[in-house]
């Protein structure tokens, strides 16, 4: 589905990504995992296309694909890390302003739509900063979902969460690759050994593991090792 060749890219003299290759499958979960700064982020916003990289091609179901082409951008939704919201918006109001710019049709349509996929309920209605960290993230996901896109990016979807709401946003996942794409970024080894098909390690910018998951017998110990 989504496949990256050689892409580096640099700030200035740091390299923030080196000759990455990387690659996903549809209806799977693709774990990408890495020490803080080792190029997770500056990846995922490559894909999306956030950021341009000096180095190396994307291709999107077997075609050369550009970031920038909204073609391409349509099937892909992003949930950054900070999850941007505005907060003295209802979530209805703050979906329906994002459908409209993501050029949605059927506003309201798709906007209740992703609520009942995101489960949103009565929140749907209240204003964003009342509500709880874990509802304020499945509206953020309901914003990635906006479109139907194919590849759903999320960047630490469970930072900041209780147990409870952990577990509510795994079943979310886990729910959304029956079919879809997701990328998972997170540098929580339990989850993503939990909710991912597919394990990729990153270090100072650089790709040093990929397996199946179901392959992996001491994840922990393999992660230490190569990111030393």
């Amino acid at each position: 589905m989504l496949k990256l060749k050689g892409v580096s890219k640099r700030f200035g003299e740091i390299k923030a990504l080196e000759g990455v290759d990387f690659e996903v499958s549809n209806k799977s979960v693709v774990g990408l995992l890495g020490p803080n700064g080792a190029g997770k982020t500056t990846l995922m916003r490559i894909i999306v296309g956030f950021l341009k990289a000096n180095k190396g091609e994307i291709w999107w179901e077997g075609k050369k694909a550009d970031p920038k082409d909204k073609k391409y951008k349509v099937n892909i939704g992003y949930l950054p890390e900070n999850n941007p919201l505005y907060l003295q918006m209802t979530a209805a109001e703050y979906l329906e302003m994002t459908a409209r710019l993501k050029g949605v049709e059927e506003v309201i349509g798709e906007v209740k739509r992703v609520a009942k996929e995101c489960a949103l309920g009565e929140y749907l209605h209240k204003e964003i900063e009342t509500l709880s960290k874990g509802y304020r993230q499945r509206v953020g996901l309901a914003a990635a979902l906006l479109g139907e896109p194919k590849l759903i990016i999320l960047d630490e979807p469970t930072a900041g969460l209780d147990p409870n709401q952990i577990v509510e946003i795994r079943q979310l996942i886990k729910k959304l690759a029956k079919n879809k794409a997701v990328v998972l970024s997170t540098h929580i080894l339990p989850e993503a050994k939990e909710v991912c098909d597919d394990l990729w390690i990153i270090d100072r910018g650089k790709i040093v593991m990929h397996e199946k998951t179901k392959k992996i017998k001491n994840l922990e110990k393999k992660f230490v090792n190569l990111t030393r």
